[in-house]
């Protein structure tokens, strides 16, 4: 009887030797498994990762630039507000040119009575008055006689030629211009020598 008890444990630890090996093969299957998963898991993770840091990446820079977009609106707003207080009296001075104009003209006629020399220098007052009030608003007139010719100051109307004189010179100004602090308001009509 020992014989058989001994045959019997030794055939029940075969068994579970047996089962052992058998359990053991589907937990190394099962870790394989999850290991694969997770594996799978793992590069889907990254790559959802690095999905989303291009995302952010595209956002900062459209941030940015959004940022320098509105900086450079806001800038650009500032000069045209400090043009338009600086040439804000642009138009008003354009408008008044024309009288500037007339008043040179007739203080410029000869005359022989009395009457008519108190009414030229009134006339005169108010023309220095106006070029006063011209220049509190930084409107000057352009020197031109004498000067080279500059296309941006004066506009040609005629040529002459003067050997006294360098060549490309204003010879003469049939009309005064204008300029308002850096801006010519409009350029002098000259005469130029070739």
């Amino acid at each position: 009887m020992e014989e058989e008890k001994i045959e019997k444990s030794m055939e029940e630890t075969e068994t579970s030797a047996e089962q052992e090996e058998q359990a053991s093969e589907p937990a190394e299957e099962k870790e394989e498994k999850a290991t694969e998963q997770t594996t799978e898991n793992l590069a889907e993770l990254e790559e959802q990762i690095d999905k989303l840091k291009q995302q952010l990446k595209e956002k900062e820079d459209r941030l940015l630039r959004l940022q320098a977009d509105f900086d450079n609106y806001r800038k650009r707003m500032r000069n045209e507000i400090a043009n338009l207080e600086k040439y804000q009296s642009q138009a008003l001075a354009t408008d008044l040119l024309t009288s500037v104009d007339n008043f040179e003209r007739a203080l410029n006629t000869q005359v022989q009575a009395e009457e008519a020399k108190s009414l030229l220098q009134g006339m005169e007052m108010v023309y220095r008055g106006i070029l006063e009030a011209f220049k509190n608003h930084g409107i000057e007139q352009i020197e031109s006689v004498g000067k080279p010719f500059d296309p941006h100051y004066h506009h040609a109307v005629m040529q002459g030629n003067d050997d006294n004189v360098e060549k490309n010179v204003v010879l003469e100004e049939f009309q005064k211009g204008y300029i308002m602090k850096d801006r010519v308001i409009r350029p002098a009509m000259v005469k130029v020598n070739e």
